[in-house]
C-alpha cells in the first residue's frame, strides 16, 4: 500500500468511529431538556391554577401551575398575577398525571409583545 491509501483508510476509520459515536449520543441529545415540553404562544386565559395558550399553529393548550413553578419577564422574576391575557409566553412543562404542569413560565417583554 502506498502512503495515500493508508491515509485514506485512516480517514475512513475516523469518520466511521465519529458516526458510531454520534448515533450513540443521539438519544441523549434528543432528551436534553429532560422530557420537558415547550409551549409557546399567546395567553388566552389565566387563572390561579393554570394558563391557556394559543400556539402559533392555532392549537389551544392548557398548562397547570404548581408550587414549584417559576415566573419571569426579561429574566426578572415576576408573580403569577403579572401574567395577562394577550401576553406572549414560553412555558417549559412536564406531563404529570396526564396534564402539563409548568416548570418555568417566561413572558415576553412589552416591546416583543408589540411586534407580534
Amino acid at each position: 500500500m502506498n502512503r495515500n491509501s493508508i491515509n485514506t483508510t485512516k480517514l475512513k476509520m475516523h469518520v466511521a468511529i465519529l458516526a458510531i459515536v454520534s448515533l450513540a449520543l443521539l438519544p441523549t441529545i434528543a432528551t436534553a431538556h429532560g422530557g420537558e415540553e415547550h409551549v409557546t404562544g399567546t395567553v388566552t386565559k389565566i387563572s390561579d391554577t393554570s394558563v391557556t395558550v394559543k400556539t402559533k399553529t392555532g392549537k389551544t393548550v392548557e398548562v397547570a401551575f404548581d408550587a414549584k413553578t417559576t415566573y419571569a419577564r426579561a429574566k426578572q422574576r415576576i408573580e403569577k398575577t403579572d401574567i395577562k391575557v394577550g401576553d406572549r409566553i414560553v412555558i417549559h412543562a412536564m406531563e404529570m398525571d396526564k396534564k402539563l404542569v409548568a416548570h418555568t413560565v417566561e413572558i415576553g417583554t412589552a416591546k416583543q409583545a408589540a411586534k407580534h
